[in-house]
C-alpha cells in the first residue's frame, strides 16, 4: 500500500510542538509557551448554562441537523454584535450560521465558481490573499484546488496594514488580467491589526472596478480595541454593487472553539452561492449550541459585557508582554489592536551570537534560527513566520501570543530573566 498524497514536509505548528517538547525533556522545566494561538479559558458561565439548558431540551430542532436553520436568530445577533449592522436595515444582504470559519473559508473559491467545467475555472481562477498569515486559504487554493494565489504582502514598514499600492503591484507582477476573489483576515493572525473605513472603501472600489468578490475572515473582530477597527460589513453594506462576505466566530470572542459555531453576512447572491456549496459539504452547527447563543445575544448589553471582559483580560496580558519585549530591544512588526498576538522583527544577533554564524543556527532561516535559539536559552516558545517583505526578499518575523497566564509570578520571573540575557541587535 502507498500514500496517495505525497508528504510535503513537517507542518510549522508540528515543528513548534517538537521544539517545545525537546526543551522540556532536556531542561526538566516547563516551557514558557507563547506559541499557543487558541484561547486558554472557557466560555462564561451564562453561556454554559444556556448550552446545558438546550442540550437537555427534548425539542427536535435542538438535536437534528441544523443545515441552514438559524435558531433564535443567532446569526442576526452575531452579526449585529461583531459587524455593527442590523440585517433588517439592509434588504440586499443575507446572514447564515456556519460551523466555524476555517471550513467556510476553504469553500469560498468554490462559492465563486472555480470548479465550473464550462468556464475551465481550475486553470483560470485567481485569488489574492495576504502573507504572512495563518494561510489556510493559500493552502486550499494553491495546493488542494489547483488555482493561482497572488500574495498581497503585509510588511512591517506599513504596520502590516492593507496597502493598496502593494496589491496593485502584486497583481501587475503576476501578469493577471482578472482577479476572482480577494480574501483578507482583519484583524489577522499573526498580524493583529484592524482596518479603517478608508482602507475598506479603497479595497471595495478596486473589487467593484475589477469584478472581484471580497471576503474577510473576522475571527478576532469581537476583541478589537475601541476605535482600532471598522468591520467590513459596516462599510460594504453601503455598496449594493459589491459581492462580499464577512465571517465571525464564537471561538475567540467567547473562549469557545469547541462550539464550532460562527456566522457570516454578505451580499445575497454570494451568500446563496456559498449556501449551495455548503449544503454538499456539511450539515450545519450543533443546533443546541446555536440556540444557546441565540438566546444569549438577546441580552445585548450582557453579551457586550462578556466580550469586553475577555478583551480586557488579553489587554492586561498584552501590555505586560509587549512592554517587556520592547524593554529587551525587540522591534514590533505591527501594533496589536485585537486578540492575543504580538509580532516582532527578528534581529541579526541575540544572546551574544550571530544567527547566521553560530553553529546552532547558521543553516536555518533567520526566523526559525531565532526561535530555536530563544527556546534553547530561555524556554520562551514562539511561532516563526516569513513575510514577503517590502522588497520582496522576505522578512523574518516571530509571533508571541498571550494565551497563557503570563501574569503569574513564576512565569514573570523566568520570562524576565530570559529576556535580560537576550540583548537583540538589528
Amino acid at each position: 500500500m502507498a500514500r496517495k498524497i505525497p508528504a510535503s514536509g513537517i507542518n510549522l505548528f508540528q515543528l513548534i510542538y517538537i521544539l517545545k517538547r525537546e526543551y522540556e525533556e532536556k531542561s526538566g522545566k516547563q516551557a514558557l509557551n507563547l506559541s499557543l494561538g487558541n484561547p486558554d479559558g472557557i466560555p462564561p458561565e451564562s453561556i454554559r448554562k444556556l448550552q446545558a439548558k438546550y442540550a437537555a431540551d427534548p425539542g427536535f430542532d435542538y438535536h437534528t441537523y441544523a443545515e441552514d436553520n438559524n435558531l433564535h436568530r443567532f446569526a442576526e445577533g452575531m452579526v449585529e454584535l461583531h459587524g455593527g449592522i442590523r440585517l433588517e436595515d439592509h434588504d440586499h444582504l443575507s446572514v447564515l450560521p456556519i460551523p466555524g470559519i476555517k471550513t467556510a473559508g476553504a469553500l469560498m473559491p468554490l462559492a465563486c465558481g472555480m470548479h465550473l467545467p464550462d468556464r475551465a475555472r481550475r486553470d483560470t481562477f485567481k485569488i489574492v490573499s495576504n502573507l504572512p498569515a495563518y494561510d489556510v486559504i493559500g493552502t486550499w487554493t494553491d495546493s488542494y484546488l489547483g488555482s493561482q494565489r497572488i500574495a498581497w504582502p503585509l510588511v512591517s514598514e506599513d504596520d502590516m496594514r492593507l496597502n493598496m499600492k502593494r496589491l496593485r503591484e502584486a497583481v501587475k507582477q503576476a501578469d493577471v488580467k482578472k482577479v476572482d476573489l480577494v480574501y483578507v483576515i482583519r484583524p489577522g493572525n499573526p498580524c493583529a491589526v484592524g482596518a479603517s473605513a478608508e482602507e475598506w472603501k479603497e479595497l471595495i472600489e478596486w473589487c467593484i472596478n475589477n469584478d472581484a468578490r471580497l471576503v474577510n475572515d473576522g475571527a478576532y473582530a469581537g476583541l478589537c480595541e475601541p476605535g482600532s477597527h471598522v468591520s467590513l460589513a459596516s462599510v460594504a453594506c453601503q455598496y449594493k454593487e459589491l459581492d462580499w462576505i464577512e465571517m465571525y466566530s464564537v471561538s475567540k470572542s467567547y473562549n469557545d472553539p469547541g462550539a464550532r459555531l460562527g456566522a457570516l453576512v454578505g451580499s445575497k447572491d454570494f451568500v446563496a452561492d456559498f449556501t449551495l456549496i455548503k449544503g454538499n459539504t456539511e450539515s450545519g452547527p450543533v443546533p443546541s449550541i446555536m440556540a444557546a447563543y441565540g438566546e444569549f445575544f438577546e441580552d445585548r448589553a450582557n453579551a457586550q459585557r462578556e466580550l469586553d471582559a475577555q478583551r480586557l483580560l488579553y489587554r492586561k496580558r498584552l501590555d505586560y508582554v509587549i512592554g517587556k519585549l520592547k524593554e529587551t530591544g525587540l522591534q514590533q512588526a505591527c501594533d496589536t489592536s485585537a486578540g492575543f498576538f504580538t509580532l516582532w522583527r527578528v534581529p541579526k544577533k541575540a544572546f551574544g551570537v550571530e544567527l547566521a554564524a553560530d553553529a546552532r543556527t547558521k543553516d536555518k532561516p533567520a526566523q526559525e534560527a531565532f526561535n530555536r535559539l530563544v527556546i534553547e536559552e530561555t524556554g520562551i516558545v514562539g511561532v516563526h513566520f516569513r513575510g514577503p517583505g517590502a522588497d520582496g526578499k522576505g522578512e523574518a518575523l516571530i509571533r508571541y501570543a498571550v494565551c497563557d497566564d503570563v501574569l503569574a509570578a513564576n512565569f514573570k520571573a523566568r520570562f524576565e530573566e530570559g529576556l535580560a540575557r537576550m540583548k537583540p541587535e538589528y
